[in-house]
């Protein structure tokens, strides 16, 4: 099963995106800040962070710069409602893909979806 770390410090924002990341089969741990998704990173176990760019303590660009010398093989994923965030997010991870809030949870999906090679199953629902 595919494993995804979420980190999201927005209470309602995470439980929505964990709850239909859950229900299209994947493994979801769901953090609020990038200091709580480090140990999870380092444990090398996931397989996507997706993760906000603005958080306290540790933003997601950091969180992302941290996960590429700790566990290369994850991929990430960022989402943000901040147009010049998103500039400073394709400069500093620009192999990160991006996701503008506001989206619908179905694009969030297909999204994860196609990175795993599951595009036919998306296109099925």
């Amino acid at each position: 099963m595919i494993r995804i770390l979420l980190a999201e410090d927005d209470d309602v924002m995470r439980e929505y995106l964990a709850r239909a990341l859950t229900s299209a089969g994947y493994h979801v741990t769901a953090v609020d800040r990038g200091t709580e998704a480090v140990p999870y990173i380092d444990s090398g176990t996931f397989d996507l962070l997706l993760s906000d760019i603005v958080m306290p303590e540790m933003d997601g660009i950091e969180l992302a710069q941290h996960t590429a010398k700790a566990a290369p093989q994850t991929q990430v994923m960022f989402i943000t409602g901040f147009a010049a965030v998103s500039l400073r997010a394709e400069e500093n991870v620009p192999q990160a893909k991006l996701l503008s809030k506001p989206f619908h949870l179905k694009d969030l999906v297909r999204e994860v979806d196609n990175l795993f090679g599951r595009a036919d199953r998306s296109n099925q629902q």
